[in-house]
């Protein structure tokens, strides 16, 4: 038998082999040898074999030979048929996300509640992008009754592309906010190109789209729902649709949260009321009831489900000494959950001089990027921290242009200055909340403040 047909086999056949990271393979897994910023994957092929790896695949001439090595002149062309063939031999549901803010932890909320009673796969990280979705689909195990894929873009067509791989059945759009701007310019053109998701010119196999509805961009993609044959459009949050929120009693250390789901009330308490979670939750109760899963499963291990790393995961650490909470939210921002995450930790029941907060560039918000900073400081000016450090080069024109602002705000360009000044400043039983997009410097902060004990006197 051939090696080639060999290797398409155990793709096909196995479930999580595929690996892009020499670092993260094990004994019969894929390395996928690609092109990277500094080097070609075939440095690492001599690595990945000695850790175990089971097959090599490059499209890389330069690679001492081995019977284990695929070569191929096109890598993507040649994943992308395989992905194809692995999806059409999948006989479960196919869950596809999209949305401006909050793909992966629903996706994560998701796939923890029906991980319960169910087989289940779903994409690992982020894995949204082009390789990422590939890989998700190539690491697809084809006797899980549920597989649950993130479909993301910054740029026009990469919807549609991605659907085509994925080609979901059940559909959840997140919402659609002031996102990736550098490219799309306006929310409108987001929401035109996150509809490609169930267009059936694209996705043949889509039956069920769930929607959120809260501004007019949003509305545009329920308007082009509408126009789409044998889809089913779920409204969640709509007080005369199936699933929405009836009824919030605060009480003095909880919130009550009364969900309808079709008729039914169900009661549940939270401590802190994070809105994005609560639509998570309708979006879950409303995809369980619609697929006659049992809702009660998700009420009973509520209690359990955590937040995911980078999306507002609580961390209690010390530094200097002084024990710090630390809500984690150093993954991704736009001006939409950047208020939002404000809001909340304003909200939260501690003294505003035990609140820090930590900020960063917000990233691709095209060339109103310095406007859409300084609104942002001048919203965050109407709640009160204890102090608000603000660091990238948005933030620090911004400062420049405020009179007279309510709050401390401190501008510092690195995070060894930054760490600096909180050994200085922080107190027992202070609050810190982190929020930036990826690859800033704040964002690099974030990683070294949660994951160095040498940060810690």
């Amino acid at each position: 038998m051939n090696t080639k047909f060999e290797f398409e086999e155990y793709i096909i056949k196995n479930k999580e082999k595929v690996k892009f990271s020499s670092k993260d393979i094990k004994k019969g897994d894929i390395f996928l040898a690609l092109k990277g910023k500094n080097y070609h994957g075939n440095k690492f092929i001599k690595n990945s074999f000695i850790k175990g790896a089971k097959y090599c695949l490059t499209d890389n001439k330069n690679y001492v030979y081995d019977k284990k090595i695929i070569y191929v002149k096109n890598l993507f062309n040649y994943l992308i048929i395989l992905a194809n063939k692995k999806r059409e031999l999948y006989r479960g549901k196919v869950i596809g996300i999209t949305g401006s803010a909050g793909k992966t932890t629903l996706k994560e909320t998701l796939a923890f509640f029906l991980n319960k009673n169910y087989k289940i796969s779903f994409s690992k990280k982020s894995y949204n992008n082009k390789l990422g979705v590939l890989i998700s689909m190539l690491n697809l195990n084809l006797d899980s009754l549920f597989a649950i894929f993130e479909i993301g873009t910054n740029n026009f067509g990469e919807i549609k592309e991605l659907t085509k791989l994925v080609k979901p059945t059940e559909i959840f759009i997140t919402n659609i906010q002031s996102t990736h701007l550098k490219n799309f310019k306006s929310k409108n053109k987001i929401a035109m190109e996150k509809s490609d998701i169930f267009n059936s010119k694209y996705n043949e196999k889509r039956e069920k789209l769930y929607l959120n509805i809260n501004n007019k961009s949003e509305k545009i993609i329920l308007n082009k729902s509408m126009k789409e044959n044998k889809l089913k459009v779920i409204l969640i949050n709509n007080p005369k649709k199936k699933y929405f929120i009836r009824k919030i009693i605060r009480e003095k250390n909880f919130s009550q949260v009364q969900f309808c789901i079709n008729k039914k009330n169900i009661s549940i308490n939270f401590k802190n009321l994070i809105m994005f979670r609560l639509m998570n939750l309708l979006f879950c109760y409303a995809f369980f009831y619609e697929n006659s899963l049992k809702i009660d499963i998700i009420t009973n291990n509520l209690k359990y489900l955590k937040p995911v790393v980078g999306r507002g995961l609580d961390h209690n650490i010390y530094i200097n000494n002084k024990r710090v909470k630390i809500i984690d939210e150093s993954y991704n921002a736009n001006p939409d959950t950047m208020i939002q995450s404000i809001s909340y930790f304003y909200s939260i029941k501690r003294l505003s001089n035990k609140k820090i907060l930590i900020l960063g560039n917000m990233n691709e918000l095209g060339i109103n990027s310095y406007k859409i900073h300084l609104d942002l400081l001048k919203q965050l000016d109407k709640y009160s921290f204890k102090f608000v450090i603000l660091c990238g080069e948005f933030f620090r024109r911004s400062i420049k242009k405020l009179n007279n602002p309510n709050n401390e705000f401190i501008y510092i360009d690195n995070k060894i200055k930054i760490m600096n000044f909180l050994n200085k400043k922080i107190l027992n039983n202070d609050m810190i909340l982190i929020k930036c997009s990826n690859s800033t410097e704040i964002n690099k902060f974030a990683t070294d403040l949660l994951n160095k004990e040498n940060w810690f006197d």
